[in-house]
């Protein structure tokens, strides 16, 4: 126990144990085994990947993600996202997205290139000010420390989508739909598909916290890539069953 944890103390999320945010006996109940999808079909797929049949010019390249979104994850996410708002939770969290990460033979290729960028999932300004911080922002500044690559803030969400919980793959799609622009060298502004010339990324890192249908990270893909991105692909903490 640390010096700040005098002042404030950690409980488990789980069964409330003084000592951390998950005590050694609630550990168990996460789950690394995630079933993963293709982000554009919603369906099955290997290592993530897009199905050749759903690929296209604009769509994501494929999706990695750490856990599975079970009760105690979902225990441990919604103290992350809602309050008391715990910060601090972003360290526990990026371990373990990147104990599972580097596990993931895919993801192992990818990285080794060295020439991706981390690129975190915008929140919509009133969101984020509310918040205090925008969840994804600080999973992808930790993953940049691990994996020695750069966080580049390249989106910003211009449409104020409603919850997803609830509504349809169609839904979700159309909800976020056109959700997503980039950002333009004056951060005050943005611009929904600035000249390829200005966009010097090629290979993103797209970072989320929940992967649903994929609807979210594919619609950002959409942008960057119509922006001149090469290849992108999404990095999410936990997975909905």
């Amino acid at each position: 126990m640390n010096f700040l944890d005098l002042f404030f103390p950690k409980f488990c999320v789980n069964c409330k144990k003084l000592g951390d945010y998950l005590c050694p006996n609630c550990f168990i109940y996460l789950s690394f085994d995630v079933a993963n999808i293709c982000a554009v079909c919603s369906h099955p797929s290997i290592d993530g990947m897009t199905h050749p049949g759903c690929r296209g010019r604009y769509t994501i390249d494929g999706t990695f993600v750490g856990l599975e979104y079970n009760p105690v994850m979902k225990k441990l996410m919604y103290q992350f996202k809602y309050k008391p708002y715990l910060s601090d939770l972003s360290k526990f969290l990026s371990e373990l997205l990147y104990e599972s990460l580097i596990q993931k033979e895919e993801f192992a290729k990818l990285i080794d290139r060295k020439d991706f960028v981390f690129v975190p999932i915008p929140l919509f300004t009133s969101r984020e000010k509310s918040r205090g911080y925008n969840q994804s922002e600080l999973l992808a500044k930790r993953l940049s420390k691990k994996f020695g690559l750069e966080v580049k803030s390249l989106l910003t969400r211009i449409k104020d989508t409603k919850t997803q919980v609830g509504q349809t793959k169609k839904e979700r799609r159309e909800n976020l739909a056109n959700a997503f622009a980039l950002q333009t060298r004056n951060p005050t502004r943005f611009a929904k598909a600035p000249a390829r010339r200005e966009f010097e990324i090629r290979n993103v890192l797209l970072v989320d916290d929940i992967l649903t249908t994929g609807a979210t990270l594919n619609s950002a893909a959409n942008s960057l890539k119509r922006a001149g991105a090469r290849r992108v692909f999404g990095i999410a903490l936990a997975k909905e069953r």
